[in-house]
């Protein structure tokens, strides 16, 4: 359980929905233990109603936390104080008893694999912040399944929260309500705290009617009492528990335990004009087009692409050896600035009712604007800024913030799976890595093996704009895109991955990597990507099928000359596009080496080093 502190309860909260006899003896205990700690007002057990989810849209239409879109079917906009507006690694901790049990121990300087906090500092900032922290407000009680209610898969986890936000993005997000407490029964569920720790009165005005505690925000993981506890922060990644504190750190914690895995990857189907259908999942870097991959449109005539998730899977191999994986979400929430009509039409498609959406420009026809969106603005429709303030394209900064967002239902997407919510999940036949690098790396490679496609899962790098004390892009390692997810220690993360190559019977995707982003000297990208994405997908299909040509060079396999299909595209620099330069890859292998033995250090397993040094060999004969 979180420290408890001996609290005199000065008022009793008042029960406003719900019955507390009703919850099992666990569920009614961490109720009633937190809200003598915290000291609401007033408890509401969530039911995941449609009507209870339209009385928390109007409290916070009434406390000016949200505004109806009117040009929209019950879409909303909420603009957060600007200290509050993303994910912060530097206050997002994992609490073990060792260090090493959280991230391996460096050979210099400090971790970029997580933050770890001692369970004694953990207890002391704890009880600084929660006692008396939600005076004055409502606790609702959020009872919430990620995964389909019922699935093998499935984990249920209530959040405790004092923001009606959470409430309608959870809503969103998961399966919440009644469902979820009747399929818990008195089993095991993830205990998850949150508040945004400004408890009436208040001690100085809120910013945009956000509720928000910046200088002591926290948010921390105890894996090993299943808890995820967090403070001062209302926004989506911060506040909504299931998103990436449960779904991927605690997650990926039990699946180590389980023998499955949790994955920043998302999910689609494919099917050929024959009518045959396979599953990839695909795990990128942030700005690398990983939600248009999912929803994408292929230009390949007779190809279908279906979504099943755009952001986490959970895959677990069933008793025939198939790796099944599943989307735990019951929403997307994703990225605006860049989502328009070109870049990915069927997510514009999606967004256009019970949407909330954050930080966001508004028109003032009540509609929604940000950078990239592509569309021009009609006669005389003026910007709002996501600061609440008159837009001009003239003024200097974005009118939306580039981490604005949108929460809405996967099951409004037009290309959603028909599968997307099968308890048992869906077949994986190919797993797909990939990042930004404009220079050196081919447009697609297949792994040598599954000890290989591991390797290149943790040499992943990608192109970011650094903090601002960089100049201009520099590339960063995001090992398999899990870099600020990862629930324990990478090094012993690579091992579980490993150890899937010795389970009984396994059937064992094939691991690719792609780069839709390699420029030419002057610039320009040299593959079109979007849709034409599509041809690379079918190689891989192919692959799989064990039809497609390839040949094998010193990082992978790569498409055979004319097996990669360029019917009706034009100017496509096949030469440029697979280049594998010696110099290129000597540099990139001393880069990774160098990470490796810098960051994962005692706890690189064997086989990732042999990997490296394989990989060495190879390059010096190029």
């Amino acid at each position: 359980m979180t420290p408890q502190l001996k609290t005199r309860l000065n008022i009793t909260p008042r029960l406003i929905q719900g019955d507390l006899q009703s919850l099992s003896q666990e569920v009614r205990y961490f109720v009633e233990s937190n809200a003598k700690l915290c000291q609401p007002a007033r408890i509401h057990i969530c039911d995941g109603s449609e009507e209870e989810n339209k009385n928390i849209l109007d409290i916070m239409v009434e406390q000016g936390m949200i505004k109806k879109l009117k040009k929209y079917e019950n879409c909303w906009l909420a603009l957060t104080d600007p200290r509050d507006v993303a994910r912060i690694e530097s206050k997002t901790v994992i609490i073990t008893p060792e260090q090493r049990d959280t991230i391996p121990i460096p050979k210099t300087g400090t971790s970029q694999l997580g933050h770890w906090m001692s369970e004694e500092d953990f207890e002391k900032v704890f009880n600084a912040r929660f006692p008396g922290c939600m005076k004055g407000r409502t606790m609702y009680v959020i009872p919430f399944s990620m995964g389909p209610i019922g699935s093998p898969l499935c984990k249920i986890g209530i959040e405790l929260t004092d923001s009606p936000y959470v409430v309608a993005s959870m809503r969103i997000m998961t399966r919440m309500g009644t469902a979820v407490l009747e399929a818990l029964g008195n089993g095991e569920f993830v205990k998850c705290l949150h508040s945004v720790g400004c408890p009436f009165p208040l001690k100085k005005p809120l910013v945009n009617n956000w509720p928000c505690n910046p200088d002591l925000t926290l948010i921390a993981q105890i894996p090993d009492r299943r808890e995820i506890i967090s403070f001062g922060s209302g926004y989506g990644g911060n506040s909504l528990l299931g998103k990436k504190c449960f779904a991927l750190r605690i997650a990926s914690r039990i699946a180590k335990e389980e023998g499955w895995l949790a994955e920043h990857m998302l999910i689609l189907g494919i099917t050929n004009p024959e009518g045959e259908k396979k599953y990839f999942t695909a795990a990128f870097p942030s700005a690398c087009g990983k939600t248009n991959l999912a929803m994408m449109n292929p230009t390949l005539p007779g190809w279908k692409i279906e979504c099943v998730g755009d952001d986490i899977a959970w895959m677990k191999f069933d008793e025939q050896g198939n790796l099944r994986a599943i989307n735990p979400e019951n929403g997307f929430f994703g990225v605006a600035p860049g989502t328009s009509v070109k870049t990915n039409p069927n997510a514009i498609k999606t967004i256009h009712k019970n949407t909330i959406f954050t930080n966001v420009a508004e028109t003032s026809d009540g509609g929604i604007y940000w950078e990239g969106i592509d569309e021009p603005l009609a006669p005389g429709v003026t910007l709002t800024s996501w600061k609440n303030k008159k837009w001009t394209p003239g003024n200097g900064e974005t009118c939306a913030h580039p981490n604005s967002r949108f929460c809405t239902p996967a099951s409004q997407c037009p290309i959603i799976d028909p599968a997307w919510e099968s308890p048992e999940g869906v077949p994986i036949e190919g797993i797909i890595f990939g990042g930004r690098r404009p220079a050196g790396v081919p447009l697609v490679y297949e792994a040598l093996s599954w000890q290989h496609g591991v390797f290149i899962g943790a040499a992943m790098r990608s192109e970011a704009t650094a903090a601002a004390e960089h100049k201009g892009k520099i590339i960063m390692h995001d090992p398999f895109a899990m870099r600020p997810f990862f629930g324990y220690n990478f090094g012993k993360y690579l091992t579980h991955w490993l150890s899937m190559a010795h389970r009984p019977a396994a059937k064992l995707p094939k691991i690719f990597h792609v780069n839709w982003f390699r420029k030419d000297k002057q610039g320009k990208f040299l593959w079109p990507g979007y849709g034409e994405n599509s041809r690379v997908l079918e190689w891989m299909f192919n692959r799989i099928r064990g039809e497609a040509d390839a040949k094998r060079t010193a990082i992978g396999y790569v498409p055979a000359d004319t097996a990669l299909n360029l019917k009706g595209l034009e100017g496509i620099d096949m030469t440029e596009l697979f280049d594998i330069s010696k110099e290129f890859w000597e540099k990139e292998v001393m880069e990774i080496k160098k990470y490796f033995e810098e960051q994962v250090n005692a706890d690189l397993p064997y086989e990732i080093e042999r990997e490296v040094l394989a990989l060495e060999q190879r390059i010096k004969q190029l």
